[in-house]
């Protein structure tokens, strides 16, 4: 991934407590860790939608999730805060984390969890000052999913007990994973004291980038030389985690998706009664884990017909798109109307190979992927522009 141009001006990503002033009212993302929320939590931030906000939860590019429309964003606030769906402060913004969804479930290098929650409550007792709301956490548990999102900093599992340290899609070196939350933690602390106003790792110059590499590769004493700094990683954007999964353990996980990805309340209040951990990843699926056989056939037969597709050849398996007008002063039109028309076409309109497609209304491009795709642009004419995004 290429370096980005520097940003001007102050980062104004929102959060739950400092939300985000959008035409159709006050947008609150909710941060989670990993993707991970709890069954009580997502029935909270459901009945929040429900009561506070337009009725729907949105999905983000992150594994996150956002209310909109908020006419009252203090009493949403309040009820989030009180199930651990944010946190007072800075920290509020800069608790960004994925984490491989499959991990300790089925195939990779094992479990990740207690690493993503360490991380996180380190991040909720001492935010990082100078840390934007834009930086990106990582823990990728060998398979590569996650370093195809390009954070800004990274661990992969190895399957020695060790992790590789990676920065800006570049290794650092190799650790105990016991020292993982340590490094990452130095890694953001490292860039913050030398950002100067960049956001993102790579909006560094190359001799910010070096030097900070070498930083990290003097002042962290659990590093190895088993890996040679600087070399690139291999990341893989696997196929869609839309069906029906058997877990390592003989247990059952269901993925899917829903349309523009976004869950009415009343659905995501079903997801929640199935009582299984929930996983929401980076290309907006929702996974159901830990099932047994009987208790899966019975949450595809409730779930599927109020909404939700666990067919990997739907369209929207690999469609997505922005919020568009009326939610978005900026599209050029509604974006979500065009899109669904055309997931309603035959499926020979989407690109071929597995390429995943991103509409968005503006050349802002908000919620596009990291991972190679056909972007498809909406002109202030009403015309759309595809382009191939690598």
């Amino acid at each position: 991934m290429p370096p980005v141009q520097p940003r001007t001006g102050a980062d104004r990503c929102p959060g739950v407590l400092s939300t985000h002033e959008a035409r159709d009212g006050a947008l609150a993302r909710i941060r989670l860790p990993g993707g991970r929320i709890r069954p009580d939590q997502l029935a909270v931030a459901a009945r929040v939608a429900q009561d506070h906000g337009d009725g729907h939860l949105e999905l983000t590019s992150r594994g996150n999730v956002q209310l909109r429309g908020l006419h009252d964003p203090d009493a949403a606030a309040d009820a989030l805060l009180a199930i651990g769906l944010g946190s007072p402060g800075a920290a509020d913004t800069i608790r960004n984390i994925i984490g491989s969804p499959l991990a300790g479930r089925i195939g990779g290098h094992g479990s990740i969890d207690e690493t993503i929650t360490t991380l996180d409550e380190a991040l909720r007792g001492a935010p990082i000052t100078g840390l934007s709301g834009r930086f990106l956490f990582g823990v990728d548990d060998g398979r590569g999913d996650v370093l195809a999102q390009h954070p800004d900093v990274a661990v992969q599992w190895r399957p020695d007990g060790h992790v590789t340290l990676i920065v800006a899609d570049t290794t650092v070196g190799v650790l105990p994973r016991v020292e993982a939350v340590g490094a990452l933690l130095a890694a953001a602390r490292a860039f913050a004291s030398a950002a100067s106003g960049s956001w993102r790792i790579r909006e560094l110059d190359d001799t910010g980038r070096e030097a900070l590499i070498a930083t990290l590769v003097g002042g962290l004493p659990a590093m190895t030389d088993q890996v040679t700094p600087g070399q690139p990683v291999t990341a893989d954007d696997e196929s869609p985690l839309v069906g029906w999964f058997g877990q390592d353990d003989a247990q059952v996980l269901l993925g899917a998706v829903t349309p523009a990805g976004r869950l009415p309340a009343r659905t995501a209040e079903f997801l929640a009664a199935v009582q299984a951990p929930i996983i929401i990843t980076p290309r907006r699926e929702i996974l159901l884990a830990d099932l047994t056989e009987p208790v899966a056939e019975t949450a595809l037969r409730v779930l599927a017909p109020i909404g939700l597709i666990f067919d990997a050849e739907s369209p929207w398996a690999r469609l997505s798109c922005c919020t568009g007008q009326p939610g978005c002063a900026k599209s050029h039109t509604d974006v979500r109307i065009d899109t669904a028309g055309h997931a309603a076409r035959d499926r020979a309109d989407l690109p071929p190979n597995g390429l995943r497609e991103h509409w968005v209304g503006c050349s802002r491009g908000c919620g596009s992927p990291t991972a190679p795709h056909l972007r498809v642009e909406a002109q202030p004419d009403g015309t759309y522009r595809r382009t191939r995004i690598d």
